[in-house]
């Protein structure tokens, strides 16, 4: 089994590469595609990072070659991590809207190649922001089912590991799905939550804690107050910044620390590489798992007696050959509410490129 990673020496792809083999997820038969843009920057460092790479690990390292057009991609599975980022800048703020109109580009590039060149089987995960904009624009080219989006698995680890925190316990004690859209847009799901070593009453009572008597309808203004909060004391003092963060519920951390780290100036591109490359791991053992991911919906579950369709972050099954069924419970009043709310936001996004729910409002 073969893996491309599109960008690969950005920091997210380079960082993608690296775990890759040092995790062994792929054999010395096997082959890494590394994928830049021709001429230029790019393209050198494409061939130095295989150097690297060859360099670092020679004595496990899968057999690597470098492709600097879209129409040379060959592999079974295929992380799309190309296309611009927002800088990490103290003060910045992710303008989506611009960041999809720069990145449409660069996914319809690679989707249009693979629709042409590909073998047909490839599982895609979608990597590079926006993530639901990826989905959709390698959906309509692939096949919904071969293409899923890694940012609600991020989330979802995030998540965990927050609640774990707070419990005391490491994260793989912990179960449950964050949905919705990447980053600040996000639907923590505790219905789905669960806890190793608790039964269903001790489970009720720890999420009650955790959660402090807030529902999801503040969400959203808790984290625009909690934004402002961290802009104005990070800038005298980024550790207390981050401080302060600890002091707050798990689902509003899982949100503001990584927001904060790209406001630090450093980046979350290990946490991303984490996240891709157990999804890529799942496609290339033959296995099975519950994973969250943003996929593009028909129908296939509905919430608050809304079917949900379009681009959404949900869990799903995962296997080798993509993602199969939703796993989606009737969620807790709250979550459906900004379920739809955040489904519909991301129509709105990809309204200019025809690429929303059919009948959705602009």
């Amino acid at each position: 089994m073969d893996v491309a990673v599109l960008g690969a020496t950005g920091d997210i792809g380079r960082q993608v590469c690296t775990q890759l083999i040092e995790r062994r997820v792929l054999p010395t038969s096997s082959r890494l595609q590394l994928l830049g843009r021709p001429g230029g920057a790019s393209a050198r460092a494409t061939y130095g990072l295989r150097a690297d790479l060859m360099d670092a690990y020679d004595e496990h390292a899968p057999l690597i070659d470098v492709a600097l057009d879209p129409d040379d991609v060959v592999a079974d599975v295929i992380v799309v991590a190309a296309g611009r980022t927002t800088p990490p800048t103290a003060g910045s703020s992710t303008d989506r809207s611009q960041l999809a109109t720069d990145n449409y580009a660069v996914f319809e590039s690679y989707a249009r190649a693979l629709a042409v060149h590909g073998s047909g089987h490839e599982v895609v995960v979608v990597v590079s922001n926006p993530v639901e904009l990826g989905v959709a624009v390698m959906a309509r080219a692939l096949g919904r089912h071969r293409v899923i989006g890694m940012g609600a698995w991020l989330d979802t680890l995030r998540f965990r590991r927050e609640i774990a925190v707070s419990l005391g316990l490491r994260r793989h004690r912990i179960g449950g799905f964050v949905a919705g859209q990447h980053g600040m847009d996000l639907v923590p799901l505790w219905s789905t939550v669960r806890i190793s070593g608790l039964d269903v009453d001790e489970r009720r009572r720890a999420i009650d804690g955790l959660r402090r008597g807030r529902t999801l309808a503040t969400f959203g203004a808790e984290l625009a107050d909690a934004q402002a909060r961290l802009l104005a004391i990070a800038a005298q003092d980024m550790g207390a910044a981050f401080d302060l963060i600890d002091t707050w519920p798990p689902d509003l951390r899982a949100v503001a620390r990584p927001w904060m780290t790209h406001q630090s100036g450093s980046k979350t591109a290990a946490g991303t590489a984490n996240a891709t490359v157990e999804l890529v791991d799942t496609l290339l053992d033959g296995r099975e798992i519950v994973v969250a991911g943003q996929v593009a919906l028909a129908g296939e579950v509905s919430v608050g007696g809304h079917r949900l369709d379009g681009v959404l972050g949900v869990p799903v099954v995962l296997g080798p050959e993509g993602w199969t069924r939703v796993l989606l419970d009737e969620p807790a009043p709250d979550e459906a509410e900004l379920l739809l709310q955040c489904r519909d936001r991301i129509d709105a996004t990809l309204a200019p490129w025809d690429l929303g729910r059919p009948g959705a409002a602009a």
